[in-house]
């Protein structure tokens, strides 16, 4: 590799990326905002969902396993 051509190399990349970026089908700001509360109730279901069964378990081993 020729160190002469790094740059060249660079600006090419970096052209192409321009290019790319405009073929981006972006959503739209309503279609983000419906995602992202999708995304933040699925994530708090399982948090929930998590947590239930870690109370759960831990409360039977204390009570069954380990006799407190």
């Amino acid at each position: 590799m020729n160190i002469a051509t790094i740059p060249s190399k660079i600006f090419s990349f970096l052209k192409e990326v321009r290019l790319e970026m405009k073929k981006v089908n972006w959503p739209s700001r309503q279609e983000t905002t419906k995602y992202t509360i999708i995304i933040i109730g699925v994530c708090v279901a399982v948090a929930v969902y998590l947590g239930g069964l870690d109370f759960l378990f831990t409360t039977l081993i204390e009570k069954f396993i380990l006799l407190k």
